[in-house]
């Protein structure tokens, strides 16, 4: 399984440099939790192109977050989830997005159901033996948690996952989820940090396979998010980028699986391969 962030410049333990992230316990305008008085001042960027207000597809995905939040309330009384869904919008549609916009939150959500509906369980390991799971299947806080995983995202800054699930443990309980499914969703958000599900994470599975399939894209697909990715780091001379990139993908390929589930090692992990290793080829020439 992956142990880097794939969607980054540079391995998900290193730190950057020139602009360090406040200390823990700041929080700032932009991480408080969505609430009915959320609005937003800036216009979406490229990433959000089809997305935005009013569209089709932000009306589709604010019906996807109504029934979601319903259903991870498990029966109990809530506020209204449309300014939750709306907040979280507004962030992913952030000018400065490329890759990790709109599109991507809609790819990771489908993602999710494609590998829920083959009741996908962790490959098998043998460290697994028989002892029971530790994080037994839980969808919504899957889905859940693909909502929140870049809510907060600036490719300047280096805690964009452990604000993203601070914003999630702040949100979640005001909006009517238990204790218990927001404290599994913030841990889901932080295990994006690294993709490196245990044997026996059903939902870290589910959810690091849903936000890696985009390696296992066709040709034009992966070349488009590359693309994105290097548009999101234009800030990064092209020198640095290359070599901070490269060692991403060399990591990348150094691992003995790609995914977590059995379903996304058969399906995706010969064309993520095949993809990686484009692209470090590319880099290189």
């Amino acid at each position: 399984m992956a142990t880097t962030d794939p969607h980054s410049n540079e391995p998900a333990d290193s730190a950057r440099s020139g602009d360090p992230a406040p200390p823990a316990d700041s929080t700032s305008s932009s991480d408080s939790a969505p609430s009915s008085d959320s609005a937003s001042s800036s216009d979406p960027g490229p990433g959000a192109e089809g997305h935005a207000p009013g569209s089709a597809v932000h009306a589709a995905l604010l019906l996807r977050w109504d029934a979601l939040l319903r259903s991870a309330r498990g029966g109990a009384e809530g506020p209204d989830p449309a300014p939750y869904g709306e907040d979280l919008l507004r962030r992913w549609a952030e000018p400065h997005r490329r890759y990790h916009a709109t599109a991507h939150l809609s790819a990771v959500l489908d993602r999710v159901e494609e590998l829920t509906a083959h009741q996908e369980e962790p490959a098998p390991s043998a460290t697994t033996g028989d002892e029971p799971a530790a994080h037994q299947g839980d969808p919504d806080a899957v889905r859940l948690a693909a909502w929140f995983h870049d809510a907060v995202y600036r490719p300047d800054r280096s805690e964009n996952e452990e604000r993203s699930a601070r914003l999630a443990e702040r949100a979640l309980p005001e909006a009517g989820v238990s204790a218990a499914r927001t404290a599994e969703v913030a841990r889901l958000v932080r295990l994006t940090v690294t993709h490196e599900a245990a044997p026996d994470d059903v939902n870290g599975a589910l959810l690091c396979d849903a936000d890696l399939a985009v390696l296992a894209g066709s040709p034009e697909e992966y070349a488009h998010y590359a693309a994105e990715v290097r548009q999101e780091y234009a800030f990064v001379p092209d020198t640095a980028f290359r070599e901070g990139r490269a060692a991403v993908l060399r990591q990348l390929l150094s691992l003995p699986h790609l995914f977590c589930t059995s379903y996304g090692r058969a399906h995706w992990e010969q064309p993520a391969r095949h993809n990686l290793t484009t692209e470090l080829r590319l880099l290189a020439a």
